[in-house]
């Protein structure tokens, strides 16, 4: 089976503002076009609304994409999975409070990243690091999905990982 991934907002938003600017290094993007085609790439319905609320040239460059597969996130398995992922982060120990509430706000797309990767088993690319140091003594303020998505074994890691995958070289 060839390895899919889902790509979260900071894997587009991040190398648009820090590493790979449309004027500067447009073979990037070039090549990104190229491979939507091959059936890999897919975007949660979530993260593509996130990125077209910036109407700025990244939700202009995406909207032209016709090859991301479109993955929504209201299915019955991802609400069941997206539910186990809530109940994880409140009863695990590892979270505070905070936590659970910012995974829970209804615009949230990193538990239903998790959740639809965990159901289609997709590789979830994402610019987030684990937290390092997960400890029931001293909880978290913030999950991340790196960790939750290891509790979860959904594979998790980054662009680079990616773009050799799919051998995109600029």
């Amino acid at each position: 089976m060839t390895e899919k991934f889902l790509l979260d907002t900071n894997s587009f938003v991040t190398p648009y503002r820090q590493y790979y600017a449309f004027d500067l290094i447009p073979a990037y993007w070039k090549e990104l076009a190229k491979s939507t085609h091959s059936g890999n790439l897919i975007l949660l319905d979530m993260v593509k609304e996130e990125i077209d609320k910036g109407k700025d040239p990244l939700s202009q460059w995406l909207n032209e994409q016709t090859g991301f597969i479109i993955c929504n996130h209201v299915s019955p398995e991802i609400i069941l999975k997206y539910q186990e992922i809530l109940q994880y982060i409140q009863t695990c120990g590892l979270y505070k409070e905070q936590a659970l509430q910012q995974w829970a706000a209804g615009n949230a797309a990193d538990p239903w990243l998790i959740a639809a990767a965990a159901v289609n088993k997709y590789t979830l690319i994402t610019a987030e690091v684990p937290s390092g140091g997960l400890s029931i003594k001293t909880p978290n303020k913030y999950a991340k999905i790196p960790d939750v998505a290891n509790a979860f074994g959904v594979k998790t890691s980054d662009l680079y990982y990616m773009m050799r995958q799919l051998g995109i070289i600029i």
